[in-house]
């Protein structure tokens, strides 16, 4: 078993299929399957279940995946590590960000932050809060900036930038030409809302209880796994919902949606950048985390 072994294997398990990672490794189909059957042989174990074009982790393929991705990404820092000492900023990040930050912040920062460190490849998650704070205690990501508070001593966490959330209606609703909606209003307006896990919903949530209400005391129509399924919901008037800003910021000025305030609930919110307190962070992830740090408030 060596590493190159493993990243063959992770990627025939990231992308579902022998021919796929193939494709990404740059290697004959034939030549994968190979590398595949030493694994498995060396373990003892099939790691792999070929069902039909689909290539499936067996429970012990689930095993080794976690693991091997922990020593790839120990590689990737040692190779960060090392161009670092060298002075030549170099190697592969993995970072994560839930929905919000990782679909309207985080491409930006990126984008700024290789303008100072051209030679680096950054590989960007996006999932929600919860699954972007679980990849970080897994190794999976060094750092992940997500839209509600970790609340895990495993966990350092920094508060980067605030968040604006607001009712979000479509032009032709009642609500689109009020300044502000009383919530006893809106509870009663078909809702939209995000699944249990998005920082998007527990920042919700959070609103809710500080003014005394909760979950229940909204009409539910839609439970819905992305903020842009809720956007075109919206759009489609299927119900309203809480959404930020910044993911309908297009549409708030072109007004196909319009924001509301509720005065009762306190909407806003921050982001927050998270990275495992028991793990020394590469010094790229380092110097990633100190430009956040110092450029999120500002975009």
């Amino acid at each position: 078993m060596d590493l190159w072994q493993l990243t063959i294997f992770v990627n025939v398990v990231e992308k579902g299929s022998f021919s796929r990672a193939a494709q990404a490794v740059h290697l004959s189909q034939p030549t994968v399957s190979s590398h595949i059957k030493d694994l498995e042989e060396h373990f003892g174990c099939q790691l792999v279940d070929r069902m039909g074009r689909k290539a499936v982790p067996t429970r012990g393929g689930e095993i080794l995946y976690r693991f091997a991705k922990r020593l790839l990404s120990l590689r990737d820092e040692a190779q960060t590590a090392l161009a670092a000492f060298t002075g030549k900023p170099s190697g592969r990040l993995d970072i994560g960000g839930s929905t919000i930050p990782g679909s309207y912040l985080l491409p930006l920062i990126i984008g700024r932050f290789r303008d100072s460190y051209p030679d680096v490849c950054i590989t960007l998650a996006v999932g929600d809060s919860r699954a972007m704070i679980q990849k970080t205690l897994d190794g999976e990501v060094e750092a992940a900036v997500v839209g509600a508070p970790a609340n895990d001593k495993r966990l350092a966490e920094q508060k980067i930038a605030e968040d604006a959330m607001r009712l979000i209606v479509w032009p032709g609703h009642p609500f689109a030409k009020m300044a502000a909606v009383p919530f006893e209003r809106m509870a009663k307006e078909p809702f939209v809302l995000r699944e249990e896990g998005s920082g998007t919903r527990k920042s919700l949530e959070t609103s809710l209880a500080r003014a005394g209400f909760g979950v229940s005391d909204l009409t539910v129509v839609s439970h819905m796994g992305s903020t842009e399924a809720i956007r075109q919901a919206v759009k489609a008037r299927l119900g309203v919902s809480v959404l930020s800003t910044r993911a309908v910021a297009q549409e708030l000025e072109a007004k196909t949606l319009v924001a509301v305030d509720v005065p009762e609930l306190s909407l806003d919110r921050a982001f927050y950048l998270v990275t495992r307190r028991q793990r020394t962070l590469s010094p790229l992830c380092a110097a990633f985390c100190n430009f956040v740090l110092e450029n999120a408030s500002k975009i």
